[in-house]
């Protein structure tokens, strides 16, 4: 990883956008990386918009805000419409290409096309797209170690939900290998 890596996740209300990013900032901690998460959502919750500003730095953290992000996990058209030119040259987008069916247009950028609803669905993690491409962030950035990523799953999961656990597991395991 460099010194920082700011990372945008967005998407719809409902879509685990916020949850995703609580298990990378987690991760990050567990690594001793200085951490910043930073939810944001509409009045709608769920359906509304949402997004997620999560800097993982060896450095102390100037703003949690990502306004120029190295990454854009984009799950939805009008998150990836809203934050595409945000995204700093030679950075990466990440698009569920499930749900968005349209190219990025910039050539600055690296752009990964993965179809993380149908992965989810196909392999039995149906709303669990979110942690599709949190396997698949990983895969590409390595943002943190693998016991850490673990552990960031283990922390963000709550008490009541620790079924979930190995099924939040397996979906970044399918999404490392997508």
């Amino acid at each position: 990883m460099t010194k920082t890596l700011n990372i945008l996740l967005a998407g719809f209300g409902g879509q685990g956008i916020l949850f995703a990013g609580k298990v990378i900032a987690y991760a990050g901690l567990m690594d001793g990386m200085e951490v910043s998460w930073l939810p944001s959502y509409g009045p709608e919750m769920r359906g509304g918009t949402a997004n997620c500003s999560v800097c993982l730095s060896e450095v102390p953290i100037g703003s949690p805000q990502v306004v120029t992000p190295d990454v854009l996990v984009a799950m939805n058209i009008p998150s990836l419409d809203k934050f595409v030119d945000a995204v700093v040259p030679g950075g990466m987008i990440l698009v569920d290409s499930s749900l968005i069916d349209k190219k990025v247009e910039r050539s600055d950028i690296k752009t990964i096309y993965i179809p993380a609803t149908k992965i989810a669905e196909d392999n039995g993690f149906k709303g669990m797209a979110n942690m599709i491409m949190v396997g698949k962030l990983f895969a590409e950035v390595n943002f943190c170690s693998e016991e850490s990523l673990d552990k960031g799953i283990l922390k963000s999961v709550p008490p009541k939900k620790e079924k979930l656990i190995d099924a939040n597991r397996g979906a970044v395991k399918v999404g490392r290998e997508s």
